[in-house]
């Protein structure tokens, strides 16, 4: 990275703060501002290693009366969210930035060429890029802190900066766009950051449906735009006007798995609340359409449409758009719960398409070819990627809730209890009643209240049109049973909807047997009838990472897929891989253009489906130039892994994990789940049993309210430990696996050829490389300090935090550098700069729980939110939430 660019973002972090400084000191005075920068300076000469500043600075905080403490977390949690929009604007303006890796991040244009290089025709290159099939779901796990409103302030901030910077030779526009910035950093301060509701599952899909307003939606044309312009260069053709190689899907209001909160009839709303913002969304384009298309000169087939008419493209576009309206309409009024007594609607993608396509065609025909890919193009590529209903909807639910089903049915005709059967039995029943021409279910059945839900949801499924949904989605599957359950309850109530099937492996034991499970299903004639020649299975990362420690897991997902590869190649089935990946280390995040390319070869053949969850969505998505450049990169890693995919590893560097993968997993569960101390040490040092008060998302914390960490989601269980900057579960076990390596014979060279020859260990060493550089034991100390008593517990957390120190030591000697981050200065600059704000916003967590616990958790509201800010605050500094 040059200088220049280092500054650039340093200026707009300096902008940023001095204008909240006089902010905060035309609200509280410049007293208190004072107070801000002697807590920022002790936490400054504590980074620098001056041991009697980090001393200063906890003394200090200690001393806050409590009418300080929230004004305090407030102010450091804004800070640390002006310091992301800069670091934002700066990836915006900086293409190559996504993982701060200096060349790590290939342009579509060089992978192109770099494909030509490699033997593959231009036409091979369009045919592979028109044929991917590359889904992006958004998921509505509670991992997003900050409020939409407030994401609005800072989108608009943004817009600030760019100004500022663009204004040149105009300095009256950089006047008024830093009198801009000044009132919009004032309504953010002015403006409460936390929640006092969770958001419903609506909600949550309103706020999905806000990011393709907002972004997308210009992003996608743009993205499309610029990858024409490649391929005219390349192969003298464009891309076919039906093609999306990336496409959205979304689990906001269909992820049922554990959410009561997500109903038949919420499902419902959304997908009508989809189909409503896609028909005001097109409404704004066949508006400008009409507005632009006023050439009279058409080919024989539009004259044919709507006769001989002076404006005749505005004539069809005028059509167009009235039935456009009324669809918007009848979704309103359904919405309302009232009929609709309105003109025709369009139901599906074709109906939008054709219509615009008969005007491309005939500018095309008579020469008008600039204006016919123009924005006409532009909306032709929205409908190939956004159809009538913005994303598909994915359905989720646990597979023992199908299995209740038929508990139930099973009893209630008589025919025994279908949780007793043995597997085979199961099986039999299922394929035998797929087959059947009879209804199995009574029409006056009875059921208890959840199987009632269930059936609902497949009934929603009847009424819908097939391109409104995605996959069906089956958490905690396990048997080839539980695939035949829904696919026997789609066929009972679901119409003639035939949604995919993805059974979702999420435990080390599921993904050992996942491979096997598959080749039994595909085995089955009654099953290959019904699925034919494809199948999705969803790989599961935070909860098998939860379950056996990241390194186990990651090489059982790596297994895994290498195995239903291969199943699905003997049984002549086209295999999608869908990714169910988090914005953590942890939960399998990390930067997603390594992250492909670290998948076995084979595993992406042009088609891939992954998970964006929470403030990922926000940091990818969430401004048209990120998006754009977010796109780009999955289109670069999914075209590179399908042509030019990974070298199988060597059976030693198989060897050399599966024996870490098993130290690491003995290290990890010997401390998780054998370590009586530890669930005990878990509550007491971090701010676990408060995290269910902080209003993220419509689910709940817990799966269950009784029992140990099995019982926790994944993601409070790694926001609980990122509180603490411990960031246990992404490196427990994995420095005893490297330190046995390192302490024997030739260890130390077969791990550096791994690390060097195989992009999955390489990818693995990097994202626990800057999962440790984030980390700090020394914080972690003093949460135990403040909040630990007990001489078990105490005892526990340092033998923790030497394990991390061990780990440290070994992963530098691994990599052969003296510090982390040597190879990535622009991740480490953004901590450095954000730890003297991190760091306050801990010691005031660590008060702030312990001044609860001591007033048996009734403190006064107003610490109560201080306390929820600190959480924000941290999240935003580490931008790491779940």
């Amino acid at each position: 990275m040059s200088h220049d660019l280092h500054e650039s973002l340093r200026d707009n972090v300096r902008i940023l703060g001095d204008s909240l400084g006089r902010t905060i000191a035309d609200d509280l005075g410049e007293a208190f501002v004072d107070r801000i920068e002697a807590i920022r300076a002790f936490a400054k000469r504590g980074r620098s290693g001056d041991a009697q500043g980090r001393r200063e600075l906890i003394e200090y905080l200690r001393r806050l009366p409590d009418r300080d403490l929230l004004p305090v977390t407030r102010a450091f949690n804004q800070f640390l969210n002006l310091a992301n929009i800069a670091e934002q604007h700066y990836r915006a303006r900086f293409r190559r930035v996504e993982d701060y890796k200096p060349g790590s991040q290939p342009v579509l244009g060089e992978l192109l060429a770099r494909a030509r290089a490699s033997g593959y025709s231009a036409q091979a290159l369009v045919e592979t890029l028109a044929g991917m099939r590359v889904e992006l779901v958004l998921t509505a796990h509670p991992t997003e802190v900050i409020r939409r409103t407030l994401i609005q302030k800072y989108d608009a901030i943004d817009d600030c900066l760019t100004t500022i910077e663009a204004s040149g030779e105009y300095p009256e526009r950089a006047s008024r766009a830093q009198g801009r910035l000044e009132e919009l950093i004032s309504q953010a301060w002015h403006t409460d950051e936390i929640r006092h509701e969770r958001p419903s599952p609506v909600d949550e899909a309103k706020w999905g449906f806000a990011v393709i307003e907002n972004s997308l939606w210009q992003a996608v044309p743009d993205f499309h735009r610029d990858l024409d312009n490649l391929l005219l260069e390349e192969a003298g053709e464009r891309l076919p006007l039906d093609a999306a190689p990336l496409r959205f899907a979304s689990w906001m209001g269909g992820d049922r798995d554990g959410n009561p909160n997500v109903t038949a009839k919420v499902t419902r709303e959304v997908l009508l609340l989809g189909r409503w913002m896609a028909a005001d969304l097109y409404l704004r384009d066949l508006e400008q359409l009409k507005a632009e298309l006023s050439m009279w000169k058409a080919n024989s087939a539009l004259k044919a449409e709507v006769g001989d008419v002076a404006e005749p493209y505005r004539a069809l576009l005028k059509r167009l758009a009235a039935r456009v309206e009324a669809t918007r309409d009848w979704a309103k009024a359904c919405l309302d719960g009232r009929p609709y007594e309105g003109g025709p609607i369009i139901e599906n993608r074709d109906q939008l398409y054709a219509p615009l396509l008969t005007c491309y065609r005939s500018l095309c025909d008579v020469g008008l070819d600039t204006i016919a890919n123009g924005v006409l193009l532009d909306t032709l590529r929205r409908v190939a990627v956004f159809g009538v209903t913005l994303t598909k909807l994915d359905i989720r639910q646990d597979a023992a809730r199908h299995a209740q089903v038929f508990e139930e049915l099973s009893d209630y005709l008589g025919l025994g209890n279908y949780r007793e059967w043995d597997e085979a039995r199961r099986q039999a029943f299922l394929l035998e009643e797929l087959a059947s021409n009879r209804p199995l279910i009574p029409r006056r059945w009875e059921c208890s209240t959840e199987t009632h839900e269930v059936l609902d949801t497949f009934r929603v499924i009847a009424r819908e049109q097939r391109e409104a949904l995605g996959t069906y989605i089956i958490s905690m599957a396990g048997q080839p049973s539980d695939v035949l359950a829904v696919a026997l309850l789609m066929k009972e109530v679901g119409g003639d909807v035939r949604l995919p099937i993805a059974p979702l492996f999420e435990t080390l034991a599921d993904l050992d047997r996942a491979g096997e499970v598959i080749d039994q299903l595909l085995a089955l004639p009654g099953y290959r009838a019904l699925a034919g020649d494809s199948q999705e299975v969803m790989i599961g990362y935070s909860d098998s990472a939860k379950d056996a420690g990241q390194l186990a897991a990651a090489w059982a997902q790596y297994r895994a897929q290498e195995t239903l590869v291969a199943v699905c190649e003997r049984h002549g089935v086209d295999l999608t891989l869908f990714h169910g990946r988090g914005g953590t280390v942890g939960r399998g995040g990390g930067p997603a253009h390594a992250a492909i390319l670290s998948q076995p070869p084979g595993s992406v053949n042009g088609s891939l489906r992954v998970t964006e969850q929470g403030e990922m969505i926000r940091f990818k998505f969430g401004q048209p130039d990120i998006a754009l450049r977010s796109m780009e990169i999955y289109a670069c890693a999914v075209l590179e892994a399908s042509l030019l995919p990974p070298p199988a590893p060597k059976p030693e560097w198989r060897e050399e994990m599966d024996r870490l993968a098993g130290i690491a997993h003995r290290g990890y569960v010997g401390v998780v789940r054998e370590n009586p101390d530890f669930v005990p040490y878990f509550r007491a040092v971090t701010p676990e049993g408060s995290l269910g008060r902080l209003p993220l998302g419509s689910r709940p914390t817990k799966r269950r309210q009784d029992g140990g960490v099995e019982t926790l989601r994944a993601i409070p269980w790694i926001f609980a430990w990122t509180q603490t900057r411990l960031m246990l579960p992404a490196w427990l076990g994995s420095g005893e696996a490297f330190a046995t390596r390192l302490a024997e014979e030739g260890g130390l060279e077969r791990l550096r050829e791994m690390r060097a020859h195989w992009p999955f260990f390489g990818t693995y060493l990097d994202m626990l490389e800057m999962l440790l550089a984030k980390a700090d034991v020394e914080i972690a100390a003093y949460y135990e300090h403040r909040l630990v008593d007990e001489p078990a517990l105490l005892e526990l957390g340092a033998a923790l935090r030497e394990r991390f120190g061990r780990l440290n030591q070994g992963l530098l000697e691994i990599l052969d550098q003296r510090e982390l981050l040597e190879g990535t200065p622009l991740i480490r600059q953004a901590i450095e700069v954000r730890n003297p704000y991190i760091d306050p916003l801990h010691g005031l967590q660590a008060e702030l729980l312990q001044r609860n616990r001591d007033a048996d958790g009734a403190i006064s509201p107003e610490l109560s939110r201080a306390l929820m800010v600190t959480m924000a605050g941290i999240s935003a500094g580490l931008r790491n939430t779940g």
